[in-house]
Protein backbone atom coordinates (compact mmCIF):
# COMPACT_ATOMS: atom_id res chain seq x y z
CA UNK A 1 0.00 0.00 0.00
CA UNK A 2 1.09 3.32 -0.13
CA UNK A 3 0.99 6.83 1.52
CA UNK A 4 -1.37 9.44 0.32
CA UNK A 5 1.73 10.48 -2.37
CA UNK A 6 4.45 8.13 -3.36
CA UNK A 7 4.16 4.50 -2.27
CA UNK A 8 6.17 3.29 0.56
CA UNK A 9 6.48 -0.83 0.37
CA UNK A 10 6.04 -2.71 3.55
CA UNK A 11 9.01 -3.81 5.39
CA UNK A 12 8.07 -4.74 8.97
CA UNK A 13 10.45 -5.25 11.02
CA UNK A 14 11.03 -8.44 12.73
CA UNK A 15 12.91 -7.48 15.52
CA UNK A 16 11.13 -6.27 18.68
CA UNK A 17 10.76 -2.60 19.07
CA UNK A 18 12.42 -0.42 21.39
CA UNK A 19 10.93 -0.06 25.06
CA UNK A 20 10.72 3.88 24.13
CA UNK A 21 8.76 2.49 20.65
CA UNK A 22 5.69 4.53 21.67
CA UNK A 23 7.22 7.93 22.66
CA UNK A 24 8.87 7.62 19.01
CA UNK A 25 5.96 6.56 17.57
CA UNK A 26 4.11 9.33 19.26
CA UNK A 27 6.90 12.44 18.46
CA UNK A 28 6.25 11.30 14.59
CA UNK A 29 2.10 11.90 14.88
CA UNK A 30 2.84 15.40 16.42
CA UNK A 31 5.18 16.15 13.44
CA UNK A 32 2.57 15.13 11.51
CA UNK A 33 -0.07 17.03 12.81
CA UNK A 34 1.68 20.29 13.51
CA UNK A 35 4.05 20.18 10.19
CA UNK A 36 2.40 17.82 8.13
CA UNK A 37 5.78 15.73 8.11
CA UNK A 38 5.11 13.33 5.52
CA UNK A 39 8.24 11.77 6.10
CA UNK A 40 7.04 11.03 9.43
CA UNK A 41 3.61 9.99 8.26
CA UNK A 42 5.64 7.65 5.75
CA UNK A 43 7.33 5.88 8.65
CA UNK A 44 4.54 5.52 11.08
CA UNK A 45 2.45 3.27 7.66
CA UNK A 46 6.23 1.73 7.49
CA UNK A 47 6.20 0.53 10.90
CA UNK A 48 2.25 -0.32 11.37
CA UNK A 49 1.17 -1.28 7.77
CA UNK A 50 2.12 -4.59 8.45
CA UNK A 51 0.20 -5.31 11.56
CA UNK A 52 -3.07 -3.30 10.28
CA UNK A 53 -3.36 -5.34 6.99
CA UNK A 54 -2.68 -8.45 9.09
CA UNK A 55 -5.73 -7.17 11.33
CA UNK A 56 -8.42 -6.16 8.52
CA UNK A 57 -7.35 -9.66 7.24
CA UNK A 58 -8.04 -11.77 9.76
CA UNK A 59 -11.26 -9.91 10.68
CA UNK A 60 -12.61 -9.77 7.13
CA UNK A 61 -10.97 -13.53 6.16
CA UNK A 62 -10.38 -11.75 2.78
CA UNK A 63 -6.78 -10.78 2.15
CA UNK A 64 -7.51 -9.51 -1.64
CA UNK A 65 -9.42 -6.70 0.67
CA UNK A 66 -7.42 -6.16 3.23
CA UNK A 67 -4.94 -3.46 2.04
CA UNK A 68 -7.68 -0.96 0.59
CA UNK A 69 -9.03 -1.39 4.27
CA UNK A 70 -5.62 -0.44 5.77
CA UNK A 71 -5.05 2.55 2.73
CA UNK A 72 -8.23 3.99 4.11
CA UNK A 73 -7.07 3.53 8.40
CA UNK A 74 -3.66 5.52 6.96
CA UNK A 75 -6.07 8.06 5.16
CA UNK A 76 -7.93 8.43 8.16
CA UNK A 77 -5.14 8.67 10.39
CA UNK A 78 -3.31 11.49 7.78
CA UNK A 79 -6.43 13.49 7.94
CA UNK A 80 -7.35 12.98 11.58
CA UNK A 81 -3.97 14.76 12.50
CA UNK A 82 -4.99 17.94 13.31
CA UNK A 83 -7.50 16.70 16.35
CA UNK A 84 -4.74 14.14 17.00
CA UNK A 85 -4.11 13.99 20.97
CA UNK A 86 -1.84 12.41 22.52
CA UNK A 87 -3.81 10.60 25.41
CA UNK A 88 -3.01 6.76 24.69
CA UNK A 89 -0.61 4.86 23.02
CA UNK A 90 -0.29 5.67 20.17
CA UNK A 91 -1.11 2.02 18.46
CA UNK A 92 -4.44 2.03 20.84
CA UNK A 93 -5.66 4.93 18.54
CA UNK A 94 -4.42 3.61 15.42
CA UNK A 95 -6.44 0.46 16.19
CA UNK A 96 -9.56 2.22 17.01
CA UNK A 97 -9.54 3.58 13.77
CA UNK A 98 -9.04 0.13 12.44
CA UNK A 99 -11.75 -1.03 14.44
CA UNK A 100 -14.35 1.60 13.55
CA UNK A 101 -13.24 0.96 9.49
CA UNK A 102 -13.74 -2.90 10.19
CA UNK A 103 -17.23 -3.01 11.80
CA UNK A 104 -18.36 -0.48 9.19
CA UNK A 105 -17.46 -3.10 6.46
CA UNK A 106 -18.56 -5.77 8.02
CA UNK A 107 -22.01 -4.07 8.88
CA UNK A 108 -21.58 -3.26 5.27
CA UNK A 109 -21.11 -6.70 4.03
CA UNK A 110 -24.24 -7.77 6.22
CA UNK A 111 -26.45 -5.61 4.28
CA UNK A 112 -25.20 -7.01 0.83
CA UNK A 113 -25.44 -10.43 -0.51
CA UNK A 114 -22.21 -12.31 1.01
CA UNK A 115 -19.41 -13.67 -0.54
CA UNK A 116 -19.58 -17.60 -0.83
CA UNK A 117 -17.36 -19.36 1.30
CA UNK A 118 -15.56 -20.92 -1.74
CA UNK A 119 -14.97 -17.77 -3.42
CA UNK A 120 -13.50 -16.89 -0.03
CA UNK A 121 -11.09 -19.87 -0.58
CA UNK A 122 -10.67 -18.86 -3.97
CA UNK A 123 -9.11 -15.34 -3.20
CA UNK A 124 -7.14 -16.86 -0.26
CA UNK A 125 -5.30 -19.14 -2.62
CA UNK A 126 -4.42 -16.80 -4.89
CA UNK A 127 -2.86 -13.96 -2.09
CA UNK A 128 -1.09 -16.85 -0.54
CA UNK A 129 2.05 -18.20 -2.12
CA UNK A 130 1.58 -22.08 -2.76
CA UNK A 131 4.36 -23.86 -1.05
CA UNK A 132 2.56 -27.53 -1.12
CA UNK A 133 5.41 -28.86 -3.70
CA UNK A 134 8.34 -28.41 -1.16
CA UNK A 135 6.84 -30.51 1.71
CA UNK A 136 3.02 -31.47 0.35
CA UNK A 137 1.89 -33.21 3.64
CA UNK A 138 3.11 -30.58 6.00
CA UNK A 139 1.66 -27.91 4.43
CA UNK A 140 -1.19 -29.12 3.50
CA UNK A 141 -1.91 -30.12 6.72
CA UNK A 142 -0.84 -26.69 7.92
CA UNK A 143 -2.65 -24.85 5.49
CA UNK A 144 -5.70 -26.96 6.43
CA UNK A 145 -5.59 -25.98 10.15
CA UNK A 146 -5.01 -22.41 9.10
CA UNK A 147 -8.38 -22.10 7.21
CA UNK A 148 -9.99 -23.39 9.65
CA UNK A 149 -8.79 -21.46 12.21
CA UNK A 150 -9.61 -18.33 10.12
CA UNK A 151 -13.03 -19.50 9.29
CA UNK A 152 -14.08 -20.35 13.18
CA UNK A 153 -12.57 -16.71 14.32
CA UNK A 154 -14.69 -15.35 11.57
CA UNK A 155 -17.90 -17.17 13.03
CA UNK A 156 -17.37 -14.99 16.31
CA UNK A 157 -19.39 -11.91 16.62
CA UNK A 158 -17.24 -8.69 15.48
CA UNK A 159 -15.87 -7.63 19.17
CA UNK A 160 -14.81 -11.13 20.09
CA UNK A 161 -13.54 -11.42 16.63
CA UNK A 162 -11.78 -8.54 17.11
CA UNK A 163 -9.97 -9.12 20.55
CA UNK A 164 -9.88 -12.30 19.88
CA UNK A 165 -7.29 -11.25 17.02
CA UNK A 166 -5.61 -8.35 18.71
CA UNK A 167 -4.67 -10.73 21.51
CA UNK A 168 -3.36 -14.14 19.40
CA UNK A 169 -2.01 -12.01 16.58
CA UNK A 170 -0.80 -8.74 17.94
CA UNK A 171 -0.03 -9.70 21.54
CA UNK A 172 -1.91 -6.83 22.87
CA UNK A 173 -2.33 -6.71 26.50
CA UNK A 174 -6.18 -6.52 27.65
CA UNK A 175 -6.04 -3.30 29.11
CA UNK A 176 -5.09 -1.30 25.73
CA UNK A 177 -7.85 -4.18 23.99
CA UNK A 178 -10.80 -2.57 26.39
CA UNK A 179 -9.36 0.76 25.10
CA UNK A 180 -9.97 -0.05 21.65
CA UNK A 181 -13.32 -1.58 22.31
CA UNK A 182 -14.42 0.58 24.84
CA UNK A 183 -14.69 -2.10 27.42
CA UNK A 184 -13.77 -2.28 30.54
CA UNK A 185 -11.13 -4.85 31.58
CA UNK A 186 -12.97 -7.40 33.23
CA UNK A 187 -15.48 -7.20 29.95
CA UNK A 188 -12.35 -7.91 27.89
CA UNK A 189 -11.20 -11.14 29.95
CA UNK A 190 -15.39 -12.01 29.74
CA UNK A 191 -15.00 -12.03 26.21
CA UNK A 192 -12.04 -13.74 25.27
CA UNK A 193 -13.08 -15.99 27.28
CA UNK A 194 -16.35 -16.87 25.71
CA UNK A 195 -14.40 -16.40 22.48
CA UNK A 196 -11.89 -18.99 23.33
CA UNK A 197 -14.92 -21.45 24.29
CA UNK A 198 -16.35 -21.18 20.97
CA UNK A 199 -12.90 -21.75 18.97
CA UNK A 200 -12.65 -24.73 21.06
CA UNK A 201 -15.44 -26.33 20.35
CA UNK A 202 -15.44 -25.63 16.84
CA UNK A 203 -11.71 -26.93 16.62
CA UNK A 204 -12.03 -29.84 18.61
CA UNK A 205 -11.42 -32.43 15.75
CA UNK A 206 -8.45 -30.45 14.63
CA UNK A 207 -7.02 -30.07 17.95
CA UNK A 208 -6.89 -33.72 19.04
CA UNK A 209 -3.84 -35.28 19.41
Amino acid sequence: MSSPSNGTNASPDSGEEPADSNEHHVDLMLRVKTDGDLEAFEELVEIHQHAVIGTVAKMLGSPNEAEDIAQMVFVRVWKSAPRYEPQAKFTTWLFTITRNLVFNEVRRRQRKPSVSLEEREDDFHLATPDHATAEPDANALQHELEKKVDEAIQSLPEKQRMAVVLRRYEDMPYEEIGEILNLSLPAVKSLLFRARAQLKEKLAGYLES
